[in-house]
Formats: C-alpha cells, sequence, structure tokens
C-alpha cells in the first residue's frame, strides 16, 4: 500500500499535520510535503483548514474511510497469515484518570508485566483531557459515553453512580427519604459536575449542586464525604470499599446517576502496538463477568 495514503489517514486521526508528524517521527515539513504529492497525483483537494483544525472534504472524508477500512483489512490478514506467536515487547503508553488510574489499573501493572515482561509501559494519571493521536499515546482509559472522532472505543465496564455520605452527616443534619428532601442539604461536586442527572422510581430528573467546598478534584469530593461534610454522588468504583466499611452510606438507595458513561479503553483506528491489545485483554479478563468495585457495596 501506498505509505502516503495511511500518512494521510494519520493526518485525519491527529486533526493535523504537525501532531501527525510527533506521534510518526517525522518533520511537519515531510508531511506537507507527501500530502501535497498525493493530492497532486491524486489532482483532488483531500484536507481543508478551519480556525482550529485539518478536516478532510467531502471526497476526502470518503477517501479516509476507505483507506481505514483497507488498513484494518491488512492488518488483520497479517496477523492471520503470521499468527502473531510472538509475545508483546517494546513501548506501550497508557492514559488514565487519576482516581481510577491509582485504584484500578496500578494493581494490575505487576500481573500484566509479569505476563509480558518485555513491555515497556509508561503509564500517565492525569484528569485533564488528553488527546492521545496528538500526544502520542496507545490506549487511553475513559469514563464516558460517547467515541471521539479518529478513534475506536471498547466499554470494559459499566459505571454505576450513588448518592452517598458519612453516618455523621445524617446523624446531624437528617436523612432524605424521597428526593424533594434533598433539598437544604450540603451537595459536595468537583467542578463541572453539575447539574446531577439522577434516576429514581418516578423517572429521571436532576438536581443543581452548588458544592459546600469548592474543588477541582474528584477525590477531594470523596474525602470530603467521608469526613462528613455533605452528600456527594459518587461511582461505585470510587466508593465501593468505603460502602462496604461503613465509612459512607447509600443516600435515597434507590436513587441512582446517569449510566449513560461507561468504563471504556479508546485508541487509534490503525496502527495499534500489540502491548496495547494485551493490556485490553488483560483488563478485560480482570473486569469479567463483574468489576471487583461491583461487589456486595454495589447491592446496598
Amino acid at each position: 500500500m501506498d505509505p502516503d495514503l495511511a500518512l494521510f489517514a494519520r493526518v485525519v486521526d491527529a486533526g493535523s499535520m504537525s501532531a501527525a508528524a510527533r506521534n510518526m517521527g517525522m518533520s511537519a515539513a515531510m508531511v506537507s510535503k507527501r500530502i501535497a504529492r498525493l493530492e497532486a497525483r491524486l489532482g483532488v483537494r483531500l484536507l481543508t483548514r478551519t480556525t482550529r483544525k485539518l478536516e478532510p472534504t467531502t471526497r476526502g472524508q470518503r477517501f479516509y474511510t476507505d483507506i481505514v477500512a483497507i488498513l484494518e483489512t491488512l492488518g488483520a490478514a497479517e496477523a492471520w497469515v503470521t499468527n502473531r506467536t510472538a509475545s508483546p515487547s517494546g513501548p506501550l503508553r497508557v492514559t488514565a484518570p487519576t482516581s481510577f488510574g491509582r485504584l484500578h489499573l496500578l494493581p494490575h501493572v505487576k500481573p500484566f508485566l509479569d505476563r509480558y515482561p518485555e513491555v515497556e509501559l509508561f503509564l500517565d494519571l492525569s484528569d485533564g483531557f488528553t488527546d492521545i493521536l496528538r500526544d502520542g499515546f496507545d490506549l487511553a482509559i475513559r469514563i464516558t459515553s460517547r467515541p471521539t472522532p479518529g478513534l475506536v472505543l471498547h466499554r470494559l465496564a459499566e459505571n454505576r453512580r450513588v448518592l452517598c455520605a458519612a453516618q455523621g452527616y445524617l446523624a446531624e443534619r437528617g436523612r432524605p427519604a424521597q428526593p424533594a428532601e434533598l433539598v437544604g442539604h450540603r451537595f459536595l461536586a468537583a467542578e463541572g459536575q453539575s447539574p446531577w442527572r439522577l434516576t429514581g422510581p418516578d423517572g429521571e430528573f436532576s438536581v443543581e449542586v452548588e458544592s459546600h467546598v469548592r474543588t477541582n478534584s474528584s477525590e477531594a469530593v470523596r474525602e470530603l464525604a467521608i469526613a462528613g461534610v455533605g452528600i456527594a454522588l459518587r461511582s461505585l468504583w470510587d466508593v465501593s470499599a468505603d460502602l462496604a466499611s461503613g465509612r459512607l452510606v447509600r443516600v435515597l438507595p434507590d436513587v441512582t446517576g446517569s449510566a449513560e458513561a461507561g468504563i471504556c479503553a479508546v485508541h487509534s483506528r490503525h496502527g495499534v502496538p500489540a502491548g496495547a491489545t494485551a493490556l485490553l485483554d488483560h483488563l478485560r479478563e480482570t473486569w469479567t463477568p463483574a468489576p471487583p468495585w461491583e461487589g456486595e457495596a454495589g447491592k446496598l
């Protein structure tokens, strides 16, 4: 296959020639030259620059779709004919949210590396949005409901969320018996986490949240809830151990947060290293038939 075709697909995925160049270890000038050569050979303009990034033209989008399908078919054919018996090796760059990574990725790193000792893992834990194509990551763990254009999304587990608080807070401020009784309570949420979209016996409703303590940290919200500062809406992966121990208790057990988002892994449509596929399989095995946080605490 003409390497300029694969390069064009990488530019579309990355959203810019400079980002594609960084990912492929090339100069931006060389990428621009090769894309111009491809457009000249085809006699068609494939890319157009907007105020934010490069985007494919109408014909370029159709061309991109066809190229991605060809690349995926070639990859599958190569995997079949070689049987890929060699163990995954080499660099593997993974990014994940800070708290989720600390609680649910780090404990599984040693078994993964014991199984694949030739993998050179770089693990980035950050709560900011990471553009994996621009920043050169092979795999990202995200809590999301929709795929990012140019990326493949795998939903690995559900993300159930519950209202919870410390026993001391409820003893002091009262325990709500129905959603309407949430009014007047102290809420805890990180910036950007309002309103709460909830589902109860009577259907869906939302609660506007003004956090009693302003913070940009979800981990701080959990610790403040444990300390008795207020009621929080937390994912079970974050608070299942605290629910099991009694440090936190469910508030309005028949009410849950929106389950639209899930625990997902995303990667590029092509050029996925064997180590990324191996880590995906490892996490599926670990979280099947149900992840550890969906234990007894999830039934409370």
